[in-house]
């Protein structure tokens, strides 16, 4: 009943601001600067059934998502060194704070420097996604339950058992998490790359068109596209991340 509920509630406060939004467009009433809802779907529509579409839509989530992917396995790898050594804590921490605080433009305009723009949104998308990880599973880490560390000490459990058993149930609630705002950050970021970069065939480059033409139905329809990229492969790992969780540990984290 509750979810329910907020499920509606949800629909009314997406109803109404789809209502502010056409009001907002009819009081405007010029398509170059304001368009309607109705406009944006209908144009999203017309770019459906184009084969260039799901290339610019494949060619975007296959290096956003692997630059995510990279960002995952490398900010793993190096929390558990600086878990585990005090000098490579040390090393890392001005290093990860410098990619924490430098605006994301700046690090493309640098980056053009040394990649091609088909790899720009890569390398952006792990460099941002990169420090919130790292953070995450560092949280993760240090709430091990340090008497459960010290019962797998006394009794020598084999490494695969202390994993399932403690480090496991404390990192994967923090790494969740750490995924729910990476992804979100990554898809942004990327596209933002893409938009400096042009790669042909990517949405950035595609949302720069529709910008010099003054096509505001398809910078909107792309812009909705981009929205339902980041929430549905968000939603897609999160249940690939709650399906693992629950067959190694035998429950799901919450968020």
């Amino acid at each position: 009943m509750k979810r329910h509920k907020q499920f509606f509630q949800r629909l009314g406060a997406a109803a109404f601001w789809l209502a502010v939004w056409q009001c907002a467009a009819m009081a405007v009433g010029q398509e170059v600067f304001l368009v309607s809802p109705v406009q944006a779907v209908r144009t999203l529509l017309r770019l459906l059934p184009q084969a260039e579409f799901w290339q610019r839509v494949g060619f975007s989530s296959g290096r956003i998502l692997l630059g995510f992917g990279l960002g995952v396995a490398v900010s793993i790898v190096l929390a558990v060194a600086a878990q585990a050594w005090h000098t490579a804590d040390v090393l890392l921490a001005p290093v990860l704070q410098l990619v924490k605080a430098t605006p994301v433009a700046s690090f493309i305009i640098l980056a053009l420097v040394w990649v091609r723009g088909a790899s720009l949104s890569v390398l952006i998308s792990f460099l941002m996604v990169l420090p919130v990880l790292y953070g995450a599973v560092r949280t993760g880490i240090q709430s091990a339950d340090p008497q459960l560390l010290e019962m797998t000490k006394v009794f020598r459990l084999p490494l695969g058992r202390r994993l399932r058993a403690v480090w496991l149930p404390a990192v994967l609630p923090a790494f969740r998490q750490g995924c729910s705002v990476a992804l979100g950050i990554c898809w942004k970021s990327g596209v933002a790359a893409e938009v400096i970069g042009l790669p042909n065939g990517s949405i950035g480059d595609a949302l720069y068109r529709a910008k010099i033409t003054l096509s505001t139905g398809e910078l909107f329809a792309w812009t909705f596209v981009i929205i339902l990229l980041s929430a549905g492969f968000e939603k897609l790992f999160l249940l690939l991340l709650d399906c693992v969780t629950r067959a190694v540990t035998g429950e799901v984290p919450q968020c």
